[in-house]
């Protein structure tokens, strides 16, 4: 016969477990939880996720026939790349109607079917919101344009040509690389920080400003859950346009970034907007400081909830190349200062950069899983809100095209011509665009191994990657050890463990030039995160005591060797 528990024993074990539990409870509510921050950011690129009607280009439609996949991943947020109505000349981020989605990716209905799709499946939607400028082809622009005296035409920078040329303004995509285009209708330039099709809007004027509160809420209403603010830094310019000094353009984002009043608007914009709604707004760059970027997301603000930094993947781009200890030292800068206040979030891809594989791990044959992993492991496990590019869960690599006929993005178009016209090294460019370009992100999603990846059964409106024969999604899927099952099994990880999204991060065995080693702690609970970066073995020299560890997770499906590391080795430890 079973014996019960002495009664005051069972009172006292009673009273205990809930004195640790209100321990417990007592020690998470000092968190300031956020839905956003334990989220888990999908970007979808829709013009080449999945095509619906068989035009080459992706569309609504087909993200909604995806959804479920979508769903299978774990994550628990869309960050949808412009669908409203443009001409394209940046690929949407030129904007003829806010209100309005571009024909080829459908209709209102089908975006409202999208979100509610999404919603039914407990996945929230962001939308880009590009007011920086928008397309000459939009009706504010039109009425701009047609004369100096019209009501829009103090929407848009405008210098008149009988005051002389405008003070110099470098243009990111312009083939001059001019930001003033002369317009003769008016004998006047308007501002271009972007393509001559996206004309800078003035947000000096509060009547522009008034127009984007009504788009906010036009879609915030709608149901959306908030926006990621694309080029945002720079809507604020002064309007004098002093003179900046030569090389400006090397260090942009201090010249052209966190102008004059550019808090004054944002404190309006989440006054008006942003507080009437529990959404997530993100600031796409982060000025050229620390302190800008706290500015802009520090809660007490009251301006923007999330910084998107440029450093982490900029680093690539570092003359002569990076280093691991490069790397180490910029995520462990921006962790320890937003350690106490503000939100990150932490990226390594998305659709003006390079794949991720190809950029920071390895995508030769041999290592393209393994690494691939590795860096998954990386962003699952870093204090911030992780956000993924759609198609590296497969591990897909950049293309790495050849042929200037087979790029579409207007800023590898236009440098290209800028290089012919000006007696430039061609060969060079190309060399770079190989690495470099934005197109590399942008190749069709390789959902199977049948014509044209499964994504279109028409033509695609940019080449498929020849490899989506072994990199796609239907084989990956029944596969337990490809890259996409890893990354269910990290975001599930993530999830389930709040130390991984509020918890402290400590660098640990910070000289080591091939190991990525960190700690996470979090109401006396540990992990430790193991990280090889190279395609070489690597041993961690710490002198870490393993011997009670618990492994979680590892990219490896073979037994691990304690600190001994093989290529781009994950292994993420339970340490109590």
């Amino acid at each position: 016969m079973k014996k019960s528990l002495p009664i005051f024993i069972l009172l006292s074990l009673i009273c205990c477990k809930m004195a640790f539990a209100q321990a417990v409870q007592s020690h998470t509510d000092t968190i300031d939880r956020k839905w956003w921050k334990e989220a888990v950011v999908y970007q979808i690129y829709p013009r080449s996720f999945k095509d619906s009607n068989n035009d080459g280009i992706g569309d609504l439609k087909g993200i909604i026939s995806k959804l479920d996949y979508i769903k299978s991943l774990g994550v628990t947020v869309v960050w949808l790349n412009p669908i409203y109505s443009s001409p394209n000349d940046d690929n949407g981020y030129d904007i003829s109607n806010y209100r309005n989605i571009m024909d080829v990716f459908g209709t209102m209905a089908d975006f409202d079917a999208l979100l509610k799709g999404l919603h039914d499946r407990h996945i929230k939607l962001v939308m880009d919101l590009v007011v920086n400028h928008s397309s000459d082809e939009h009706e504010w622009f039109k009425q701009s344009r047609s004369s100096r005296t019209n009501p829009y035409r103090d929407y848009y920078h405008w210098w008149p040509a009988e005051k002389g040329k405008p003070t110099p303004r470098y243009s990111f995509f312009d083939i001059n690389s001019d930001a003033w285009k002369y317009d003769s209708l008016t004998n006047s330039y308007y501002l271009h920080y972007f393509s001559r099709k996206q004309p800078d809007l003035n947000w000096e004027n509060p009547k522009v400003r008034t127009e984007v509160d009504d788009i906010m809420k036009f879609w915030l209403d709608k149901g959306i859950d908030g926006f990621r603010m694309d080029a945002f830094q720079y809507v604020a310019k002064d309007t004098t346009f002093p003179v900046f000094p030569p090389g400006y353009e090397k260090n942009i984002n201090k010249y052209y970034g966190m102008g004059p009043h550019l808090h004054d608007y944002i404190k309006e914009m989440n006054t008006n907007v942003f507080s009437k709604y529990d959404i997530m707004t993100v600031a796409e760059g982060a000025g050229s400081t620390l302190e800008d970027a706290h500015n802009l997301v520090d809660a007490d603000r009251h301006e923007l909830n999330m910084a998107y930094h440029f450093e982490g993947v900029d680093i690539t781009n570092k003359p002569g190349g990076y280093t691991l200890l490069d790397l180490k030292q910029v995520y462990t800068k921006w962790d320890k200062d937003f350690e106490d206040k503000g939100w990150l979030a932490i990226f390594m891809a998305n659709h003006d950069n390079p794949r991720m594989v190809s950029n920071f791990g390895n995508d030769s044959p041999g290592f393209r899983d393994l690494s691939s992993k590795m860096l998954t492991t990386f962003l699952m496990t870093m204090r911030g809100t992780p956000y993924y590019y759609n198609g590296d869960e497969l591990g897909m690599t950049n293309i790495g095209f050849t042929d200037i006929k087979d790029y579409r993005d207007v800023a590898a178009l236009n440098g290209y011509k800028h290089v012919v016209n000006t007696g430039g090294d061609v060969q060079h460019y190309m060399q770079e665009l190989r690495v470099r370009s934005r197109d590399n992100s942008r190749t069709p999603f390789q959902w199977d191994s049948s014509e044209n990846a499964g994504f279109t059964m028409g033509t695609p409106w940019i080449k498929v990657n020849p490899n989506y024969t072994t990199i796609n999604a239907a084989d990956e899927d029944k596969d337990p050890n490809s890259c996409l099952s890893y990354f269910r099994k990290m975001v599930s990880l993530r999830k389930v463990n709040l130390v991984l999204v509020y918890g402290k991060y400590n660098l640990v065995d910070a000289d080591n030039p091939n190991v990525y080693a960190y700690t996470r702690e979090l109401d006396g609970k540990k992990m430790l995160v193991l990280l090889n970066f190279t395609a070489k073995d690597a041993t961690v020299t710490s002198g870490i005591d393993l011997s009670k560890a618990k492994v979680l997770i590892q990219n490896y499906t073979t037994p691990i060797n304690q600190n001994h590391l093989r290529p781009y080795e994950a292994i993420v430890y339970q340490m109590n």
